[in-house]
C-alpha cells in the first residue's frame, strides 16, 4: 500500500506559473530572474497559506537552473533541478526561526554564509517565521543582511510584518501576498479532483473556499476530509454536514418570520438551530452575514460583493428587493452590538433570543425617514419636547392650501377714502387675492407657532395694513376683511377668533400651580411635588413671575418640570409669553458635614487635638506626615 500524501504537499506548485492568486508577485520575480536584477534580500510577508514559502523555493530553484526558459521558469531537468526535487540541493537552506530563534543560531548561519557554493551560482537562505527571532538575533543578522557576498540571497518569510524590526525592512525587497479568491480557490479544487478522479458538485467546493477564507492550504486540508467522510463523492448536504456550516436556507426562513412579525416561529426556529449545535455566537455572525449580503444585492452595481455560493445568489436578489434599505440598515446595526455583548452575557441564550426578540418588533420600534437625503432614526417616544417647530408650507398669491387656517382677533372695518376709491380699478381684484394670501400666510404662521398676545396684535396690524388693497370690486361698498374672505372663498375654510389673555393675577396662578401640584401626586412624583408645596411665587409684572424655593435640590425639581409648568401657565392664561425665574432662599443653607469642608492638613489638626496621643506617636518616632 502507497503512503498517502495530502493534497497540500502533492500538488504543492513547482514553478512560478502554476501559483494560485499570485499573478503580480511571480511576473515579478521571473522578470527580474531574466533581467539579472535581483535583489540580496527578499521579504515574503501576507496571510497563511498563500504561497510564501512556496514562491521561495521556486525562486530559489529557478536561480540556480542551468537552462532557464524563455519565461523565466526553471526547466526541472538539469542537475541542480533534480538535486532540488530530491532534497540533496547542498546550495539552498532553510532554517525554521520559530525552534531557532536564538541568536546562536543566526551566528551559525553568518558562519556557513562565508563559504561559496561549491556547483551553481547562488547559495540561498530561506528563513521562515522570521518574525519569531529574537531582537538580539535580529541585531546580529543586520550587518550580513546588509553587506552579504554576492554569491548569497536570504528570503525571510513572515505572517507577521508589523513584528519585524524597521532595520531589516529597510534592508529587504518587500512583497505583499494576498489572500486568494474565492473563484481562484474553486478553479484549483476543480483541478486537483479532475486529477484524482473525484466526483464533487460546485457548490459543495464553493462551500470549501468561504470556509478556507482565502488560505489554499486549508481548502487542501478540508478538501481531503471531506473526500475521506464521502468516500470520494462530494455533495452539498454532506459538506455542509461535515464542515458544521449553518444554511442559509434557515436565514431566509428567519428573515421571513421577523419580517412577518410572528415571533412565535422565529422563536421555534431558533429552539431548532440550537439543538443542532450551534451556538449563539455562530448565529449572530451568520445572521449579521447574511443581513450583509441583502444590503449588497439592493444595488446590481454592489451585487459582485456577494459573499456566497451561486446556488443561493438569485434568491438573495429577489428577497432584498421585498426588504426596505432602512430596516436592514437598522438590523445590522443591532445584531453588531449584540455579537459585540456577546461574551460579556451570562445568559448566552437569552441574549440571542433578546436579539430576535428586537428584530422581530424593530418596525414598530424605530421609524427611519429621508431628511435632506440621510436616514435618520427616529425614536416612537411620547414625551414633552422644549422647542416645537412645524414647517409651513409657504403660500403663492394666487393658491392657498386646504389646512390654512385664518385667526383674526376683532373684525376690523376698512376705511374708505377718496384716494382709496379713485385708485380702484378693474386690477382690484388681484390685487385683493394678493393681500388675502399675505395676510392669510401671516397668520397661519401664527396659528401654527402658537404666538402669544402680542404676536396675534402683529398679525391683526399686517392684516389692517394690506386693506385698501383688499377693497371691493364694487364701488361705495365697505366690508371688512372677515367679509372679503368670506365672499371669496365661502365656507372652505375655518376661521376662528383669538382668545383674549387672561390677566396675570396671584390667585389665578395660586391656582393653575395647585392644579399642576396635584397632577404631580398623581404621577407618583411626591418629591417634586413637596417641592411644589414649599415655593413661594411672587408676580413681577404682567407676563413675568419668580419662584424662591428653599434649597438648591429644591431648584433642580423645578428645573426638571419646567417645561411643563409654562404649558400649563400658557394654557390657563392663554398667553404665551409668560415666564419665571427660580430663586433659593439666601436664608436657607444646606448643611455641609464638617469633615467634608476640611483639607487634610485641618482634619489632622482637629484629630490631635481632639487626641493628643496622636501627637506624642509623631513626636516621639519622628514621623513626617505627607498631606
Amino acid at each position: 500500500m502507497d503512503n498517502f500524501v495530502v493534497s497540500a504537499r502533492k500538488y504543492r506548485p513547482q514553478n512560478f506559473n502554476t501559483v494560485v492568486g499570485q499573478a503580480p508577485i511571480t511576473t515579478t520575480l521571473k522578470n527580474a530572474i531574466l533581467n539579472n536584477h535581483l535583489a540580496h534580500a527578499f521579504l515574503f510577508c501576507g496571510p497563511r497559506g498563500v504561497g510564501k514559502t512556496t514562491c521561495a523555493r521556486i525562486l530559489a530553484k529557478t536561480i540556480n537552473c542551468t537552462s532557464i526558459t524563455k519565461e523565466g521558469e526553471a526547466c526541472n531537468t538539469c542537475e541542480s533541478c533534480v538535486s532540488f526535487e530530491k532534497g540533496a540541493s547542498l546550495n539552498i537552506h532553510e532554517l525554521d526561526a520559530a525552534s531557532n530563534n536564538s541568536v546562536d543560531d543566526i551566528r551559525t548561519l553568518v558562519e556557513q554564509v562565508r563559504f561559496a557554493p561549491q556547483a551553481g551560482k547562488y547559495k540561498v537562505y530561506i528563513v521562515d517565521e522570521v518574525h519569531m527571532l529574537s531582537t538580539s538575533a535580529f541585531n546580529a543578522f543586520l550587518k550580513t543582511l546588509e553587506e552579504p557576498p554576492p554569491y548569497a540571497i536570504f528570503i525571510l518569510a513572515t505572517t507577521e510584518k508589523h513584528k519585524i524590526l524597521p532595520t531589516i525592512l529597510s534592508r529587504c525587497q518587500i512583497f505583499d501576498f494576498r489572500r486568494i479568491t474565492s473563484n481562484d480557490t474553486v478553479a484549483h479544487l476543480e483541478e486537483i479532483i479532475g486529477k484524482e478522479n473525484i466526483k464533487a458538485e460546485k457548490n459543495a467546493l464553493q462551500l470549501i473556499a468561504q470556509k478556507s477564507e482565502g488560505c489554499m492550504r486549508d481548502a487542501l486540508s478540508i478538501l481531503d476530509k471531506i473526500v475521506s467522510f464521502s468516500n470520494g463523492a462530494l455533495t452539498y448536504e454532506n459538506t455542509l454536514e461535515h464542515l458544521n456550516i449553518l444554511d442559509e436556507a434557515y436565514f431566509f426562513k428567519l428573515l421571513d418570520h421577523l419580517t412577518k412579525q410572528d415571533l412565535t416561529q422565529a422563536m421555534l426556529l431558533y429552539d431548532e438551530i440550537n439543538q443542532k449545535g450551534f451556538e449563539g455566537d455562530m448565529v449572530l455572525y451568520g445572521l449579521a452575514s447574511f443581513i450583509r449580503n441583502l444590503l449588497v444585492c439592493k444595488d446590481p452595481a454592489s451585487a459582485k460583493l456577494l459573499e456566497s455560493i451561486e446556488g443561493w445568489r438569485e434568491q438573495y436578489i429577489s428577497v432584498s428587493k421585498e426588504i426596505s434599505t432602512p430596516y436592514l440598515v437598522s438590523a445590522l446595526n443591532l445584531l453588531n452590538e449584540a455579537e459585540i455583548q456577546f461574551k460579556m452575557a451570562r445568559n448566552k441564550r437569552l441574549h440571542v433570543e433578546m436579539a430576535i426578540i428586537k428584530l422581530n418588533f424593530l418596525q414598530q420600534a424605530i421609524e427611519l425617514s429621508m431628511e435632506d437625503s440621510q436616514v435618520v432614526k427616529k425614536k416612537l417616544v411620547d414625551s414633552h419636547y422644549p422647542i416645537r417647530i412645524k414647517k409651513i408650507i409657504p403660500l403663492s398669491n394666487s393658491v392657498v392650501t386646504k389646512e390654512a387656517k385664518l385667526i383674526i382677533e376683532q373684525p376690523v372695518v376698512a376705511k374708505s377714502t377718496s384716494a382709496t376709491l379713485a385708485s380702484t380699478t378693474s386690477s382690484s381684484a388681484n390685487d385683493t387675492s394678493s393681500s388675502v394670501s399675505s395676510a392669510s400666510a401671516s397668520t397661519v404662521s401664527s396659528s401654527s407657532a402658537s404666538a402669544s398676545t402680542s404676536a396675534s396684535a402683529t398679525t391683526t396690524n399686517a392684516t389692517t395694513s394690506n386693506l385698501p388693497s383688499a377693497a371691493p370690486t364694487q364701488k361705495g361698498s365697505n366690508k371688512n376683511l372677515l367679509a372679503v374672505l368670506q365672499n371669496k372663498y365661502g365656507e372652505k375654510y375655518k376661521i376662528e377668533e383669538v382668545i383674549d389673555s387672561i390677566p396675570l393675577t396671584m390667585d389665578d396662578l395660586r391656582k393653575c400651580w395647585d392644579d399642576f401640584t396635584l397632577t404631580l401626586e398623581n404621577a407618583l412624583k411626591h418629591s417634586a411635588a413637596s417641592t411644589f408645596k414649599l415655593a413661594q411665587l411672587e408676580i413681577e409684572n404682567e407676563t413675568h413671575f419668580t419662584i424662591t424655593v428653599p434649597a438648591l435640590t429644591a431648584q433642580k425639581f423645578v428645573e426638571q418640570e419646567r417645561m411643563n409648568v409654562l404649558e400649563k401657565v400658557w394654557e390657563h392664561f392663554h398667553n404665551r409669553a409668560i415666564q419665571f425665574s427660580i430663586l433659593v432662599a439666601a436664608s436657607e443653607k444646606e448643611d455641609v458635614p464638617l469633615h467634608l469642608s476640611l483639607n487634610s492638613k485641618q482634619k489632622y489638626e482637629r484629630i490631635a487635638a481632639q487626641y493628643p496621643l496622636v501627637q506624642e506617636l509623631k513626636t516621639r518616632l519622628n514621623l513626617e506626615i505627607y498631606y
